[in-house]
């Protein structure tokens, strides 16, 4: 088998290819989408115009074109196309196919070196095309689906212009799908099939904006209606062969990738922003795309003790109990125990006091941490303890007549130092008021 391969020829079409595979956009003027990079006068297509890419890394979601984009570049560059696959290929053939490059540049032969989900090499392997791409002799074209800023090593990135490419729209994809219907050289337009926009619409809604994937879909639901064809009907796409053909909703996502954590950050923005809809909708499109439900608990556990804090310390009791119940009843009903607890942190009254203060503490603890502890709230058990000064001028706050006795109980360097300071919102309001009450009668004790 071999680890690279060149671009096939257009001359011929071979319909055994899928559907997908032979609607590949052969041109610029072909393709669909990305016109933020793509439009006439827009960075990469001025770039492959004056036939000056250099290197290039494509960061996208599937089906949004990185291969083809890769493709179109070698034809319109008239370059040699070889595409590596991070499965097979290690060290050795990889300088290997290196040397022959650099040895076909001296016969004026330039050569792109296609990786496809680059992110799936490691250090070495991206090493070993370093050297080859600082000379000149290749141009890399990596693709990948995660954010090559973790993914591929600082060195080769630095080399490579980064081109970030959209999901296609909705409309990009019936587009796409309409095209694929009509056109009889490497679509299906021999078989006639007839589909309205809405079953289009279906199929691109439910693609996720993967271009790949609503091929397939189509292609599926056009075999379906060739079978109506044979029971004497017209060869027409309905929408319950669209419902067959998907079986079930392409999400685009990935638990350990970069839209996890897309996610699940829109979530906590949206529950820290007091809108529920937003909440409940990020929240579906996690557990419907089968994320871990106990990563989902553990993050709603934090946004409430991060976000809302004692606002609402009712919060916290939710989200535990949410957890509890999901534990309890499992999926499906037990996802409801989550959205209810969602729901709830969105609508709760919101402060950060308790993370500041935290915080602040923390900085102070690193900066104080050898400082020792006054001897007045020092406990004393021994005699020897107790002459050394343990405990001594400590005040019993039960003996106040307030219960609050004018006691320091900070290190003298952060004398009077606050760090909580309660909001307006919800129960920090009382709490505030009790602070105040607090500070009076401190001040009522040290003054009788």
């Amino acid at each position: 088998m071999s680890l690279f391969q060149q671009i096939p020829s257009d001359d011929k079409v071979d319909k055994t290819r899928p559907l997908a595979d032979r609607m590949r956009p052969r041109s610029l003027d072909e393709f669909v989408g990305q016109e933020h990079i793509l439009a006439p006068g827009k960075p990469l297509r001025v770039q492959i115009e004056r036939d000056d890419t250099g290197s290039l890394i494509f960061w996208g979601p599937p089906g949004s074109g990185k291969t083809t984009l890769a493709k179109i570049i070698a034809r319109m560059t008239h370059a040699d196309f070889i595409e590596f696959s991070a499965v097979l290929a290690g060290i050795k053939e990889i300088k290997q196919v290196m040397a022959d490059a650099e040895r076909a540049r001296q016969y004026g032969t330039r050569t792109i070196v296609f990786v496809d989900e680059v992110h799936r090499f490691n250090k070495a392997q991206q090493d070993a095309f370093l050297p080859y791409v600082e000379k000149g002799s290749i141009r890399l074209i990596g693709a990948t689906t995660e954010n090559p800023s973790f993914e591929v090593i600082s060195a080769l990135l630095s080399r490579c212009r980064v081109y970030v490419l959209n999901p296609l729209t909705e409309e990009q994809i019936v587009s796409l799908l309409r095209r694929a219907i009509d056109d009889a050289e490497r679509g299906l337009g021999e078989l006639h099939l007839e589909a309205d926009d809405e079953v289009l619409r279906k199929i691109a809604a439910y693609s996720s904006g993967d271009a790949r994937s609503a091929y397939n879909v189509l292609e599926v639901a056009a075999t379906l209606a060739l079978e109506q064809q044979k029971k004497g009907a017209r060869p027409r796409i309905t929408d319950a062969m669209v419902t067959d053909a998907l079986q079930k909703r392409v999400l685009m996502y990935d638990k350990a990738g970069e839209e996890h954590y897309n996610l699940i950050s829109a979530l906590h923005k949206s529950v820290r922003n007091s809108d529920p809809d937003a909440a409940l909708y990020w929240l579906a499109r996690m557990l419907e795309a089968g994320e871990d439900r106990l990563y989902v608990a553990r993050r709603v556990v934090r946004m409430a003790v991060e976000d809302i804090g004692l606002a609402d310390p009712e919060a916290l009791a939710v989200t535990l109990a949410a957890k509890d119940a999901f534990d309890f009843l499992g999926i499906p009903e037990g996802d409801l125990a989550l959205a209810q607890a969602v729901i709830y942190l969105a609508v709760a009254p919101k402060s950060n006091a308790l993370l500041t203060a935290y915080g602040t503490v923390q900085e102070d603890v690193e900066r104080t941490a050898q400082q020792p502890v006054p001897l007045h709230l020092r406990n004393a058990p021994t005699a020897l303890m107790k002459s050394l000064g343990y405990g001594k001028g400590y005040q019993y706050a039960h003996d106040v007549e307030s219960k609050v006795a004018d006691m320091q109980c900070l290190p003298d360097s952060l004398k009077d130092r606050v760090y909580y300071r309660p909001t307006d919102q919800g129960v920090e309001q009382r709490i505030r008021k009790r602070l105040e009450e607090i500070r009076r009668a401190k001040k009522t004790t040290a003054e009788s």
